[in-house]
């Protein structure tokens, strides 16, 4: 009951993202002129986003204090266009206002982590191109021997350990393998933000947001900036222990039939040496022949 009322006082997920994306805005960037002295607010002040969004002071404190549960869609919109929200941070916003105005769903516990053939046939014929299967919460589901061999070390773990949080976070290979390891770090926690948004209580989330809290002071200083802009594709350059320097292109697929579930898939042109590379770190693995999953690794 203590922890009910503690998370009741503390305002909503809406409260708490506007709240946030606010800190992020300085006055300046949206024409606000600053007079002298100390402002011990950082980002915009509460009166000035309200102005702004063309709301009264006294509504846009409710909402942000949980007080007021039903904004409508124009207000979200203009709370979004004054906070200068990309196009994921304004979908997240108005998802944020539908679950605001509706009481939460009972917890449909753990989602399934079994992989159909379809998807590991797939994972196969993707060679010598790395790919994985991820969940939701970014658990590593499966994968082809490029995509397990290219995040070093984490084959050492055991299987339901394995999740890309988790070993960017906590990995110690993990910050000498990405290049871009910052920006990794940012686009893991903007994910899991974004599923705390519309599903909070989701058991799998519940626990390992807070293994990465406790053991990663990053992940928490991140964890706080309600931060939940995702890529879908780009780049990445990893430093691999094995084959060097390489940089992938990838793309990020929904899994029909499998709530939550992604294939992500990285590639480089043939004829270049980042191609040669991935078909080194597939051919590491070559005697063994077989999609590495949950399943036959139990």
């Amino acid at each position: 009951m203590a922890r009910e009322q503690q998370k009741n006082s503390s305002g909503t997920e809406l409260g708490r993202f506007l709240r946030a994306r606010r800190t992020e805005v300085s006055p300046e960037e949206v024409g606000i002129k600053v007079g002298p002295g100390i402002r011990r607010t950082p980002g915009l002040r509460r009166e000035e986003l309200a102005t702004l969004a063309g709301v009264s002071i006294d509504y846009y404190a409710r909402l942000e204090r949980g007080r007021e549960t039903h904004p409508s869609p124009a207000v979200l919109d203009a709370l979004a266009q004054a906070l200068r929200l990309g196009e994921t941070e304004h979908k997240h916003l108005h998802d944020l206002g539908l679950r605001a105005a509706r009481r939460p769903s009972p917890s449909q516990g753990m989602p399934s982590r079994s992989v159909d053939p379809g998807t590991e046939v797939l994972l196969e014929r993707l060679r010598p191109f790395p790919a994985r299967v991820l969940s939701r919460t970014m658990d590593l589901l499966a994968s082809n021997p490029g995509g397990l061999r290219s995040l070093t070390g984490i084959e050492r773990w055991p299987v339901k350990q394995r999740n890309i949080a988790r070993y960017v976070f906590l990995h110690p290979t993990a910050r000498e393998l990405f290049a871009d390891w910052d920006v990794m770090i940012r686009g893991c926690v903007a994910r899991l933000r974004a599923l705390a948004g519309t599903d909070p209580d989701a058991p799998d989330l519940a626990e390992l947001v807070d293994e990465l809290r406790l053991k990663s002071p990053e992940f928490t200083q991140l964890w706080e900036c309600y931060d939940v802009r995702a890529f879908a594709q780009g780049s990445k350059t990893l430093h691999h222990p094995e084959v060097g320097a390489l940089t992938l292109r990838y793309q990020s697929l929904l899994i029909e039939g499998t709530p939550g579930h992604r294939l992500v898939t990285y590639y480089a042109m043939p004829g270049t040496p980042d191609y040669d590379a991935v078909v080194l770190l597939d051919q590491a693995e070559q005697d063994r022949g077989a999609i590495l999953t949950e399943r036959s690794q139990d």
